[in-house]
């Protein structure tokens, strides 16, 4: 039997544990797998592009476990009452191929892209950061600054966006957190100066310069999220030169990042490196640094792998017959035989 994930579960989850818990979960079972970086079969995600946004599909596996994710991003949804991401994936066993888990990832990449950005931030930001700039205040801005506010204790966030209806939306959602100041900026520009932390999470799929060179002050750490697919940048290039850029996995980052902007030589590390201890991370307080975030599988392995975990202890989930169970496995023509006459409705006719 497969187990079966629904958005109730996972809330069900958040209920129970407290989101700034499940995001600490999710930024340990994140950065436990980065370190263990070389066990994974790792590949670029498999994406198809229409005029209106990508479908993709992200797959990777260890020794004993394959997960992939199905999402997509497409900027026009909410014109329609539908999520501009919506996502799905599979936990399954390698050694036989059974799928273990079926999971909504909807909510949950919101969470676990979170979880990853703080993780990225406390290598790579300055230990004493504590204001953040969140440009684009859409589906995912909550989730970044809870996770920045619970996990790496940022107090104020400077916010803008250019529907003011999405801020608005934010200040709603968060207007009880304790300790935490929201304040409304008239622009980009307004938001970032003096902050610590950048952190840009906006939906269109263009070639935006959202960040330009002369918003950049000494120390800052720059987040960026949605920059994520060919044709899609937030950063000017010149913010990635002058900064020390680091990335998921440099095959997919190059084509799908900021860093599609700059030549296939422009110098930029894999982030498990400095998680691991085998590269640098920031080597001084007036470092910019650059994490260019497009997401990456493993990301969402994790992420299941928490579920998973969290399913069991809490007794959620409901098993489904997803694959086929046989007495004899090779008769799956045997499948398709009608029931037993006794379970069988009868055929009424019209006289």
């Amino acid at each position: 039997m497969t187990t079966l994930l629904t958005t109730h579960d996972i809330a069900r989850i958040v209920a129970e544990r407290g989101l700034p818990a499940v995001l600490q979960q999710l930024s340990r079972y994140i950065e436990t797998d980065f370190r263990r970086w070389p066990a994974f079969d790792k590949t670029a995600r498999v994406a198809s592009h229409s005029d209106d946004g990508v479908i993709e599909l992200m797959p990777i596996a260890d020794a004993s476990l394959y997960s992939f994710k199905y999402v997509n991003g497409h900027p026009k949804n909410t014109r329609a009452g539908l999520p501009t991401v919506m996502a799905f994936g599979v936990l399954a066993d390698v050694a036989t191929g059974t799928p273990q888990l079926l999971s909504e990832l909807t909510l949950t990449t919101a969470m676990r892209t979170a979880a990853t950005s703080v993780m990225a931030a406390r290598a790579l930001a300055r230990r004493d950061s504590r204001t953040m700039a969140l440009i684009g205040n859409g589906a995912q801005s909550e989730f970044q600054a809870l996770a920045f506010h619970h996990l790496m204790g940022i107090s104020e966030i400077r916010l803008f966006d250019v529907d003011p209806d999405a801020t608005a939306k934010l200040l709603r959602n968060l207007s009880g957190v304790h300790g935490l100041r929201l304040i409304v900026c008239a622009s980009t520009a307004d938001a970032v100066k003096g902050a610590d932390i950048v952190t840009t999470v906006t939906a269109d799929k263009t070639n935006a310069t959202i960040i330009t060179p002369e918003m950049i002050e000494p120390g800052m750490h720059i987040n960026g999220v949605g920059g994520d697919c060919p044709g899609k940048t937030e950063l000017h290039p010149d913010v990635l030169r002058g900064a020390r850029v680091f990335v998921e996995y440099e095959p997919q980052s190059r084509i799908e990042g900021d860093l599609q902007q700059l030549p296939a030589d422009f110098p930029a590390t894999e982030l498990w490196r400095v998680l691991a201890g085998d590269a640098p991370g920031r080597s001084g307080a007036d470092d910019v640094t650059v994490f260019d975030s497009v997401g990456f599988a493993l990301e969402d392995y994790s992420a299941l792998r928490f579920l998973r975990d969290e399913a069991e202890t809490l007794g959620l989930g409901t098993a489904i017959d997803l694959i086929p169970t046989m007495a004899d496995p090779k008769n799956l023509f045997g499948q398709l035989a009608p029931a037993p006459a006794a379970t069988r409705r009868p055929l009424l006719v019209a006289a």
